[in-house]
């Protein structure tokens, strides 16, 4: 496992930067990352159901962007942080928001072009 971060260090060390980021208004990759990370398991096949904090955070994704460039935007995240996943289940990572029931306004998929989400 050489190389590898125990899964508490990596949610202490994107909570510590979450907590520099509250207050700047800025949406950050970061900030959807952190939301995102409980998934990683459940994504990768090896839980058969999305846990709390997973669909916690994505509700949270949900209601972050408020507008069509910020929805743009964390479409974009969540593209580079689910690239970066060894062994992601891309129909698992697509039906993610519907087995948490709360459908996003574009799909979970890497081939899928952030450009075309509608303006809000």
């Amino acid at each position: 496992m050489k190389g590898t971060v125990a899964p508490a260090v990596v949610v202490a060390a994107l909570a510590a930067v979450l907590l520099a980021e509250v207050g700047h208004g800025a949406l950050t990759c970061v900030e959807v990352d952190a939301n995102l990370l409980p998934c990683a398991e459940y994504v990768t096949g090896k839980e058969a159901a999305p846990p709390a904090l997973c669909c916690q955070g994505v509700k949270r994704i949900r209601a972050l962007p408020a507008g069509t460039a910020e929805r743009r935007f964390v479409c974009e995240c969540i593209k580079s942080a689910a690239a970066r996943f060894d062994g992601l289940k891309s129909d698992i990572a697509r039906d993610l928001p519907a087995a948490c029931g709360s459908p996003l306004p574009f799909p979970l998929a890497l081939d899928f072009d952030c450009n075309t989400i509608p303006r809000a």
